[in-house]
């Protein structure tokens, strides 16, 4: 992928969903054509017995609906190669005025130090005890996500194009990443690009680990999905998290935005490493319903972004009815740990109502636990969080990740998270 390609990426990441949203046909903003559908039941079995346990929830269900997402729509995931090994760069140099340290480490994939491999950026709050961390993707570099030189520029990609200068993206990404603010409140970050993973466009498996990592990993690029592959490079981060001796490994919280919320949910079903999981603004084939045709549909996603699901779930383009499952039972996949769900106002493409449906509608298996959701059964007003175990907010804006929306994870973390 070149460097004059992963510019124009950034620009149409950086402006949210307005490139998808025009070539969106016939798409549905209107409450009143929203056709009838019917939710399958996260809590019944196969064989039709309702699940009233957590033992049968856990040894039984869960595996049963991790199987039908696996197969129909991410792909499998693969266990991490037995040559990865860290590269730690930066040991922690202080930064902040002194509150904080940054690191970064270099992960690599297989035996050597040459491609394939990620670079992970760490802040930390500076303090004698361990601390949790905030782990995401992001999606233009880790030099875009704070107006930080001593940042990496991206090292594989970035010297493919001698007349690019990635220097003019640093810090352009700093009002999601709000660094300071996060170390205030006495938690690390760590991200990495995920273009380094796979790049995001049709093509992008052939330069990605699907295709580089295929004998390593012994699966086939078909088998897997693009966001199957982000979402294991989002276990890697925490394979290197729980090596460092600063960082509470036992206290991650996931975050992804958009398609990365996606990712996030999707790793967080299949990485129970992970403390905390929050989707922001993640949309169809993230937190959304698909059964509720209203925004973006599965059959856009499938049209504009045909990599980031296996081809099976194409099958469903036009009858998501058919499906087996629908994201309320990739939500409960989260229970028993806390879930935040959150929107933006103005983002009709993703659907605000029917995240909070699927946020809603999870909470029966977090009920097994003896554990409320969102403990409403209206959409909130705007800017009016709602819900314990199972916390969700429509917030006034659009397409973004805000610093109302980091203010409110914070917040939420602090009720679960011992620092």
């Amino acid at each position: 992928m070149h460097i004059k390609n992963y510019l124009l990426f950034a620009l149409v990441f950086l402006t949210g969903y307005t490139v998808t949203q025009a070539q969106a046909p016939a798409t549905n903003y209107d409450e009143s054509k929203v056709p009838p559908y019917t939710l399958p039941d996260p809590l019944l079995t196969p064989e039709g017995k309702k699940v009233v346990t957590t033992a049968e929830w856990e040894q039984n269900q869960r595996p049963y609906i991790l199987k039908l997402f696996t197969e129909n729509v991410y792909g499998r995931i693969p266990h991490k190669s037995s040559g990865m090994h860290f590269s730690v760069t930066e040991q922690g140099t202080p930064v902040m005025g002194g509150k904080a340290v940054r690191k970064q480490v270099t992960i690599h994939f297989e035996k050597g130090d040459k491609w394939p491999f990620m670079d992970v950026l760490i802040y930390l709050p500076k303090t004698n005890h361990p601390v949790p961390v905030f782990v995401g993707l992001n999606f233009n570099g880790n030099h875009t996500v704070a107006p930080d030189k001593e940042i990496r520029l991206p090292q594989y990609r970035a010297g493919k194009n001698k007349d690019a200068d990635p220097e003019t993206l640093r810090g352009t990404s700093a009002s999601r990443w709000p660094v300071e603010s996060i170390v205030n409140g006495g938690y690390g970050v760590a991200t990495a690009w995920y273009y380094d993973l796979e790049p995001d466009n049709k093509d992008g498996w052939k330069d990605g680990i699907r295709t580089t990592l295929k004998e390593t990993l012994h699966i086939a690029p078909e088998e897997w999905s693009a966001i199957g592959a982000w979402a294991w490079g989002l276990s890697r981060i925490q394979d290197y998290l729980e090596t460092d001796k600063d960082v509470d490994a036992k206290q991650t919280i996931l975050l992804g935005h958009s398609r990365l919320g996606k990712t996030s949910l999707w790793a967080g079903a299949n990485d129970g490493r992970f403390s905390i999981v929050i989707s922001n603004e993640s949309g169809e084939g993230g937190a959304a319903l698909s059964r509720r045709i209203y925004g973006e549909t599965i059959r856009n996603l499938n049209t504009s972004f045909p990599h980031w699901f296996i081809e099976r779930y194409k099958s469903f383009n036009d009858h998501p009815e058919k499906m087996p499952t629908d994201q309320h039972m990739l939500l409960s996949l989260i229970a028993p740990r806390p879930l935040y769900v959150a929107s933006a106002e103005e983002d009709r493409w993703a659907d605000p109502k029917g995240e909070f449906l699927s946020a809603k509608n999870a909470g029966p298996v977090y009920a097994l636990y003896k554990l409320e959701g969102v403990g409403v059964t209206e959409m909130p007003p705007v800017n009016t969080p709602v819900g314990k175990s199972v916390r969700y907010h429509v917030r006034t804006g659009k397409h973004d990740v805000t610093l109302y929306d980091w203010t409110q994870y914070i917040h939420f973390a602090d009720q679960y998270i011992k620092k």
